[in-house]
Formats: C-alpha cells, structure tokens, sequence
C-alpha cells in the first residue's frame, strides 16, 4: 500500500485507509476519508509541507508525517 508523502505531484489517489497516529481526527475532520481523491499539487522549497488537492474542492497543507499517515491507491 501506497501512502500519501510517497505520491508523485500531480498524481490522483483515493484515499483507502488512515493509520492510527495523534492527527488521525483531524484529518478526518479535513475531509481526507476513505473513496476521497486526493492529488499533491506543490511541496515547499524544502519539501515539507505539502499542499494536496482533495477531491477536486478545496486544498490542504498536510506535513510530510501527516501525509504518510493517509493510505491511497494510484489511480491510471
């Protein structure tokens, strides 16, 4: 399984599952659940954090150990 800091920018995900970790609720909370798409759009100049498309509406910053908490599958 793929996580999210390991999609390629402007890659398409969907979102199959998030880790247990602290910020799990939060992220929940920003919308990124299970069938949602989710595209990185940009990283910072020093690639933390990453802003990320999700499901074509809006854009979240999520830093790098949040993103690898957010279990995806690459989409063709």
């Amino acid at each position: 399984m793929t996580t999210l800091n390991q999609v390629s920018l402007g890659q398409l995900g969907v979102v199959r599952n998030l880790r247990q970790g602290e910020v799990s609720v939060r992220l929940m909370e920003l919308g990124l659940l299970p069938e949602v798409q989710v595209r990185p759009l940009f990283r910072a100049p020093f690639g933390d954090p990453v802003a990320v498309e999700v499901d074509a509406a809006y854009v979240v910053s999520l830093r790098l150990e949040e993103a690898a908490l957010i279990e995806v599958d690459i989409q063709a």
